[in-house]
């Protein structure tokens, strides 16, 4: 088929498929979002992509317990595919101090509709209603889930969503090419048993067909049993799946399970530019399906918005996407963005505002190693603009730009998605210039995420000094414009490896910068991170060193200090000044952190119930974004 044989939506409903003129599915897409037909959204774009190579698409979206639910669209014919949506389910439902939200912003009018591990509880249910049919489990909760790994929300080491489920693989990042080959070679007469050797993928066996030491270039993890009982060997397994994650270079990893052996498949090769455009210019009408009444919230802020690349060779190690979209950054054409932006130029809400055209890290796009195209990443070093190999030229993406500037019909084009700051630095010296005078509404994004080299080499960013050279040209630049722009700075309290000093020291540097503390993020332990493998052991994965690892109350201090102007938070701040022995940030002085009286330590103080105290520069600072 091709992109005019698609349909406007792919159908949800039995009236749906009659109106297509289709008797049976397929393959049956369960996805813990609403359907919104969106590139950002990875139900739409599995079954875009699945319909374009020639396959009937079923979309059943947020079923709830009643069986009619996974039934509506009959028997799929070759599988059934489940995610949990395109945040993690338990990351979705509880806050960093597991409290429960109230709000999905990918749900109908923000209304919570999924189960916690919405993974198992679809699968479960697909395989009492469709005995037979192959399950495979995708999307970013079964991706990183697919080892025994940390669960934040239980508090222990799980085993793999794969040896829980009653599931029959498990597809691991970027999912469109593992779709396409289990779909034709079910649709040749395979049977599940025949999906392995599918790069990107993950089956498993029974403990008696899988016999430790038999299998040659098979790295063997310790079981389900060992990482639990000895959390320095949780740690090191860790280190032991990421070294295989570099299509070029990785070998299979298997992991005993009681019942079962899973074994991973080494990922996927990169895309080529050609087979990404091809992705993102299927017909989305990015819109969410018309059988919704209420609005679903995750749409709006990206309906107009372009995804350039994936990949991300940053690999900061609180982050997992080194572990599902790689560390080779796989770009687009400039020509296919371009056509994808004079595409939403002709849709009726188009309002001439492209509100970000970017990826993981937006100034990624076009960045290449000469290294990623034979022989991988290197497995010894990072990648980043000190590396002599690394081409860190923005010229693809200054081009890029500017062509979506001189569209018919475009107003504005915002990177929305922040920009890494260190790229930005060895970029062409008109590189930051353009961006803050074109693409800026009023604040650039960036994420140091703290200023203490101790801990921003803990957590693989660049030092303090790479942030204060971006501040000082950022400046530069800003003293030419009117009006000007403000950096909004991301920043994380809790991270392995930060203490409550650490987090005075960072709470000083942003009062006496005048720096916003409105986009803070409390450390969340998420599996395949290498800094969740340290929260879960207290050691380093890859050095064996003893980590602080704050938890508990410490946690809830340490988010308190990026909040010290906040007087709900003076008790918090206040213990975390006299824990440290910083009583001295306490008073009337104008550098004081808060207002208060201190006649010795330990005697407690005494609030003025005013303002916190700001220095001189903080007085100047900007209204809030």
């Amino acid at each position: 088929m091709s992109d005019h044989d698609q349909p406007e939506f792919l159908p949800t409903s039995r009236r749906e498929l009659d109106r297509l003129g289709i008797d049976d599915i397929d393959i049956l897409l369960v996805s813990g979002d609403a359907y919104v037909d969106h590139p950002s959204f990875g139900t739409a774009v599995l079954g875009r992509v699945l319909w374009d190579a020639g396959f009937t698409i079923g979309v059943c979206t947020q079923p709830g317990a009643r069986p009619d639910d996974l039934l509506q669209l009959g028997r799929p014919r070759l599988f059934v595919s489940i995610s949990s949506g395109a945040v993690d389910s338990l990351v979705n439902h509880y806050t960093p101090n597991l409290r429960r939200r109230s709000r999905d912003a990918y749900s109908p009018g923000g209304v919570p509709a999924r189960p916690d591990r919405a993974v198992l509880v679809y699968a479960d249910r697909a395989h009492v209603l469709f005995p037979g049919v192959p399950i495979v489990l995708g999307g970013i909760e079964a991706s990183l889930r697919r080892f025994a790994h940390y669960d934040y929300w239980s508090d222990r080491i799980r085993g793999s969503v794969l040896a829980d489920a009653p599931a029959d693989l498990v597809v691991y990042g970027p999912g469109e090419r593992q779709v396409i080959e289990i779909a034709r070679r079910l649709d040749a007469g395979k049977d599940a048993r025949d999906l392995r050797g599918i790069r990107g993928t993950m089956w498993r066996c029974a403990p008696g067909e899988w016999r430790e030491g038999e299998h040659d270039g098979v790295v063997e993890l310790p079981s389900l049993d060992e990482v639990r009982r000895e959390p320095t060997r949780f740690s090191r397994a860790h280190a032991a799946i990421a070294a295989e994650m570099d299509p070029f270079t990785a070998r299979p990893v298997a992991q005993p399970h009681p019942k079962s052996v899973v074994v991973q498949e080494p990922p996927p090769h990169p895309f080529t530019p050609a087979e990404l455009d091809r992705i993102y210019e299927l017909p989305y009408t990015r819109r969410q399906h018309p059988s919704y009444a209420a609005p679903v919230p995750a749409l709006e802020p990206v309906r107009f918005s372009i995804t350039t690349h994936r990949g991300c060779f940053g690999n900061c190690s609180f982050c997992a996407i080194s572990c599902h979209q790689g560390r080779i950054v796989q770009s687009r054409t400039v020509d296919s963005i371009v056509r994808e932006a004079e595409r939403m130029t002709e849709m009726r809400d188009f309002r001439g505002v492209i509100q970000d055209v970017g990826g993981p890290s937006a100034n990624m796009f076009g960045l290449l190693c000469p290294r990623w195209s034979s022989v991988g990443a290197c497995s010894d070093r990072h990648c980043g603009p000190d590396c002599p190999s690394l081409r860190t030229s923005h010229a693809l993406q200054l081009d890029l730009l500017a062509r979506l500037r001189s569209i018919p019909g475009v107003k504005r084009v915002f990177i929305g998605s922040g920009i890494r700051y260190d790229l930005a630095l060895a970029a062409e010296p008109e590189y930051l210039e353009t961006v803050c005078r074109h693409h800026v509404s009023g604040h650039l994004k960036v994420a140091p995420e703290h200023v203490v080299d101790a801990v921003t080499a803990r957590m693989q960013k660049p030092p303090r000094k790479v942030f204060d050279a971006f501040r000082k040209r950022f400046e530069e630049i800003q003293a030419t414009m009117s009006p000007r722009e403000y950096l909004v700075p991301y920043l994380m309290s809790g991270h392995p490896g930060c203490t409550v000093s650490d987090m005075i020291e960072l709470a000083e540097y942003l009062r006496d910068h005048g720096l916003y503390t409105e986009q803070v993020q409390d450390f969340t332990p998420t599996p395949m991170t290498r800094a969740t493998a340290i929260y879960a052991s207290g050691v380093d994965p890859y050095t064996g060193e003893t980590v602080h690892v704050p938890k508990g109350r410490e946690k809830q201090v340490q988010r308190a200090l990026l909040h010290y102007r906040d007087e709900r938070q003076r008790a918090r701040v206040e213990e975390g000044l006299r824990t440290a022995g910083r009583t001295d940030l306490i008073g009337s002085a104008w550098n004081c952190l808060i207002p208060g009286t201190i006649t010795g330590p330990g005697t407690g103080s005494r609030s003025s119930r005013g303002r916190p105290g700001r220095g001189p520069r903080q007085r100047r600072r900007p209204s809030r974004p």
